[in-house]
């Protein structure tokens, strides 16, 4: 049985003198993100026009100390996207999670946190707390752990002289 292996389509660079002074300008510039100037040093080296080296990629790979498939991604970005496409990083499509709980959240569970404790409880729990915000449809589910780490970020402790429900006793003065 002969396995068919899908080969990648390859691209071919060819850069105007417009782009090559650009890219030239760039790895001469001192202020400048390493992998902008690798990046504009692999499209130097990838030119196949008249005044390109037209290396091959395994070459340019091992000179720059990047993967080829690097240099594949960037020659494709080029090639489709146009040149300041190939030298910046493709942005991000959406967050790397979605926000579950945002400051209006936090607001409302601190504004429970530092109500009175429900009917038979001295003071209200972490798990307490959980379950409240659930039976409130504050959010439709929320895990005792998350409540922790909402309180200790705004330094917020369960015990009652924090949470302003007592007062403080003043100090005496001998």
């Amino acid at each position: 049985m002969i396995k068919e292996v899908a080969m990648s389509p390859r691209y071919r660079v060819t850069l105007t003198q417009d782009d090559r002074k650009e890219l030239e300008a760039l790895t001469r510039r001192g202020k400048t993100h390493a992998r902008r100037v690798i990046h504009a040093r692999a499209l130097l080296l990838c030119d196949a026009g008249i005044d390109g080296p037209a290396w091959n990629v395994a070459d340019i790979a091992k000179a720059l100390g990047i993967t080829s498939r690097t240099i594949e991604h960037l020659k494709k970005r080029f090639v489709t996207d146009g040149l300041e496409s190939a030298m910046e990083r493709k942005p991000r499509e959406k967050p790397p999670r979605e926000i579950l709980f945002d400051g209006a959240f936090e607001a409302r569970l601190i504004a429970l946190a530092c109500s009175e404790a429900p009917e038979g409880h001295q003071r209200w729990t972490v798990r307490l707390l959980a379950d409240k915000v659930v039976e409130l449809n504050i959010a439709p589910s929320i895990s005792h752990m998350t409540v922790q780490r909402i309180l200790k970020k705004t330094n917020l402790d369960l015990t009652s002289a924090s949470t302003g429900k007592s007062r403080r006793k003043e100090a005496q003065h001998l």
